[in-house]
């Protein structure tokens, strides 16, 4: 329980004092020294792998829980370090320029190598796109030739073809390369990605040696991922297996979707292959994105006929020979690993979850501090493995955290336990039959007389005020409680702000006595007065300093109790008062209020007067004026209707002088006379 309970803890089993109590509270030292119990350690395997180091000294280190452990890899980059480039090429139509100067591309490309490295060899692949609807034309015409051009000669398509395994004969690369042809597809993505994948699973077929695998792909355009075979009705996932026939065609790419992004960046970095996106500039910046979620990549800009295609290569290698990334793998559950990477220019960056130092140059030393931190015990031995990014070799670390104390074989009647009463055990004595005490000092038959004196309030209270232990008559108080029977605590006063005695005054058995200035039961109150003051006044007088701080009237508030939005100012409240004090005949004093009437002058009263009576006959005149304009209006209106009503009685009088009845045709019956119609319509009716 002690060692686990926090990473600066340990126990000590040496023989100590017995107020020691056989702990060593606060220990924060390394590993080492006799007598000390931590909770782990760990061994790193020494001298695997070709420009490894790591430092001198004993491999084994502690692992406590929850605290890092320290230790250094060094790493440096060696020269003229193997190299196998797989060439892997978009063979859709709109790459067919870029064919042809690949296929004249084997003795430059090794020759450019050969400039970094003897030992180099190189392989060829092609890829287009599952061969199902809506990626390619399924009518057989154009699967045997799917160019746009029946006149011309094109390739059927695959979704990836491998052609040349691995090989150092730049002849045998150009000859295989020369007899491949362009061919085409429907839609713009690329089936890229089911091609790498079987690039990076596919080992034994294309030549993979343990050394640097770069993998160039070229292509003008975007790719398909994960979830587009949907479209095909392809909808299993890519099951990381080498699918190569005998004619080295991927025999299932109608049956398993493309990879995902994350699935193809696992496999090409569990497989040490490092990919370079020799692209064209429509696409470069889908490729960059790309190249930040795979590690260990570059992008490359490819002209449109890919005539810079070696140059591309050279540089690329040359950017990525020269960035060591440090990596684990295979962690244990329960364990962080963290690192500082110690580069050329002294600059110490602790990283997330790897170490990177760029720029590395030929026989250049780097160094990384690994820090191992376990949260949890673990069960049994667990190892993990350190590697650099385009390499195979590792750094195998083994670790264990021990979370029993591995104490030595028990001393029984052991000297030190008042002696011999008692069995040593990891430090701490278990007493024997009828003896008790930290060393078994006491006779169990004189602790219950002996209880008496560890109880407070005459003997009735509790032992030793509950904060300690009765060890042979005598309280053992716990750390920071002192007294005869441990009733004085010093860390039971009151806290303020998580400070005990607000960090103003100090605790004695449960009472703070507060330093000069400050008062209160957690010593939280000010006597200050300053911050409460502005030009000498208090709160604005608006208020009382309370521990420093304004207590402000109803209505205000702010530090200062300056402000009260419903709070009248003085100007406000004496702004009408004097004006109709005034007009009644009283007066008005700032101090007084209003004061006795006073006699205004005859002249004043006489120009009230006359003021009054020319309002007066202003508002009578207005009145008077606006009846006269109403009244006239209405009389207009009345007389322009009655001249509109004559006009339309005339027309109708001189509308029935006009009527005329036709003669009859032949005898009718009598009818009985129609009501007469109004208006000058009445003749044309009776017309028709």
């Amino acid at each position: 329980d002690c060692i686990r309970s926090q990473p600066s803890c340990a126990w000590c089993k040496a023989l100590v004092s017995a107020r020691m109590d056989g702990y060593m509270d606060g220990w924060a030292g390394g590993w080492g020294g006799a007598g000390r119990e931590v909770d782990g350690w760990m061994e790193v395997d020494e001298g695997v792998g070709d420009g490894w180091r790591v430092d001198e000294g004993s491999p084994r280190k502690p692992l406590a829980l929850q605290h890092d452990s320290l230790f250094s890899v060094r790493f440096k980059r060696a020269e003229g370090y193997p190299v196998d480039v797989y060439y892997l090429m978009d063979l859709s139509y709109s790459m067919k320029d870029d064919l042809e100067n690949v296929k004249k591309l084997g003795n430059d490309l090794l020759a450019a190598l050969r400039n970094i490295t003897k030992s180099v060899k190189i392989g060829f692949g092609s890829f287009v796109d599952k061969t199902v609807l809506p990626y390619v034309s399924t009518v057989p015409a154009k699967l045997r030739n799917p160019c746009p051009d029946r006149y011309e000669q094109c390739d059927s398509p695959v979704s990836f073809r491998h052609v040349l395994p691995l090989t150092d004969n730049a002849s045998e690369f150009e000859s295989r390369v020369s007899q491949q042809r362009i061919s085409g597809n429907l839609d713009t993505p690329e089936g890229g990605f089911d091609a790498i994948m079987q690039a990076a699973v596919c080992e034994e077929q294309i030549g993979w040696r343990n050394v640097t695998r770069l993998l160039v792909f070229t292509s003008d355009d975007v790719f398909h991922t994960a979830g587009d075979g949907k479209l095909g009705g392809i909808y299993l996932p890519n099951d990381n297996q080498c699918h190569l026939d005998t004619d080295g065609l991927y025999s299932k790419s109608h049956i398993y979707d493309y990879p995902s992004v994350g699935h193809l960046a696992q496999v090409l970095s569990a497989s040490n292959i490092q990919p370079i996106f020799a692209v064209t500039g429509s696409t470069l910046p889908v490729y960059q994105e790309l190249s930040r979620l795979i590690p260990k990549s570059v992008v490359g800009e490819l002209k449109e006929d890919s005539s810079n295609v070696v140059q591309l290569i050279s540089d690329a290698y040359n950017s990525l020979s020269s960035t060591v990334n440090l990596e684990h793998f295979q962690l244990p559950p329960g364990v962080s690993v963290a690192y500082e990477s110690h580069c050329e220019d002294a600059t110490r960056s602790v990283e997330g979850h790897s170490g990177v130092c760029s720029g590395v140059r030929i026989n250049q030393l780097v160094s990384f501090t690994v820090m191992v931190q376990a949260d949890a015990c673990l069960e049994g031995p667990h190892s993990f493995a350190l590697r650099v990014l385009g390499f195979t070799e590792e750094v195998r670390v083994e670790l264990q955290t021990l979370c029993e104390c591995p104490c030595d074989q028990p001393e029984p009647h052991a000297t030190h336990c008042s002696g011999g009463h008692g069995t040593l055990t990891c430090g701490v004595c278990s007493c024997s039959p009828g003896r008790v005490g930290k060393l078994c000092e006491c006779e169990l038959a004189e602790v219950m007389d002996l209880e008496a004196g560890c109880r407070g309030g005459n003997g009735t209270g509790p032992m030793c005020s509950g904060k300690g232990q009765c060890v042979c008559g005598q309280c053992q108080c716990n750390s920071n409680v002192r007294g005869q029977h441990c009733e004085c605590d010093d860390t039971s006063c009151e806290r303020h702000n998580g400070q005990l005695c607000a960090g103003q005054g100090r605790c004695q058995c449960g009472s703070c006595f507060c330093n000069e200035g400050y008062t209160g039961s957690a010593c939280d109150c000010s006597l200050d007065t300053r911050v409460c003051l502005q030009d000498g006044v208090e709160c604005s007088g608006h208020g009382s300093c309370i521990c420093n701080k304004c207590q402000c009237q109803p209505g205000y508030f702010d530090r200062l109790c300056s402000r009260c939005p419903s709070c009248r100012t003085p100007c406000e409240e004496h702004r009408r008062i004097p004006r109709a004090a005034g007009l009644l005949g009283w007066g008005w004093d700032a101090a007084a209020g209003f004061t006795q009437a006073r006699v205004l002058p005859p002249f004043l009263v006489a120009v009230a007067d006359r003021t009054s009576m020319f309002v007066l006959g202003m508002v009578l005149g207005i009145v008077f004026i606006g009846l006269l304009i109403i009244i006239g209006y209405r009389i207009s209106v009345e007389i322009l209707d009655r001249r509109e009503y004559m006009r339309f009685v005339k027309e109708r009088e001189r509308a029935k002088g006009n009527e005329v009845r036709a003669p009859p045709c032949c005898p009718l019956p009598p009818l009985a006379a129609p009501s007469p119609l109004p208006g000058p319509f009445s003749p044309w009716l009776l017309r028709y």
